[in-house]
């Protein structure tokens, strides 16, 4: 009984501190996707702001 709750114990810790790295790596991946995000938008503005080339 106690051997099982030990192994039971340490499966749950396991689970608890993958679960964390995976919150850890999606905020991560949001804050890149926002700021891959941003620079496509001030990309997009300054090629609209300067003549784009199929408009010429």
């Amino acid at each position: 009984m106690s051997t099982e709750h030990d192994v039971e114990h340490h499966h749950h810790h396991k689970n608890r501190h993958l679960a964390q790295r995976f919150e850890n790596l999606i905020g991560v991946l949001m804050v890149i996707a926002i700021a891959i995000l941003a620079v496509g938008l001030i990309y997009g503005i300054i090629n609209t702001g300067s003549t784009p080339s199929y408009l010429k």
